[in-house]
């Protein structure tokens, strides 16, 4: 499985998705369209944001990649232009980054 993770990764996410053998990138920058290019989200399984003001970089990736998966695992609220691409929106202050990274990569028991 791999994953492009947009924003900054405070929570460790990034790492708990790597420990549960997803392969992470990260788009750099703004999560632009060539950050995400650049990072790979045209292969990409999953998309994971984690900063909220990074929220227009959903639209751009669905774009690239109509197939991927949108996690948002931020603090705030999404934008509403955002919210019905996004498959799953979680807080950081509700679930621990090594929960979010089983769930993400299907390794759950």
């Amino acid at each position: 499985m791999r994953a492009v993770l947009a924003g900054g990764d405070g929570d460790g996410l990034g790492d708990a998705l790597a420990a549960e053998g997803v392969e992470v990138t990260r788009a750099e920058g703004t999560g632009a369209r060539p950050d995400l290019e650049e990072a790979g989200i045209v292969d990409a399984d999953v998309l994971v944001l984690t900063e909220m003001h990074l929220a227009t970089s959903i639209p751009v990736a669905k774009d690239l990649n109509p197939e991927v998966r949108v996690v948002v695992y931020a603090h705030g609220s999404l934008p509403e232009f955002a919210k019905g691409q996004a498959g799953h929106i979680l807080d950081p202050e509700l679930l621990d980054p090594a929960f979010v990274a089983e769930e993400v990569a299907g390794t759950a028991a």
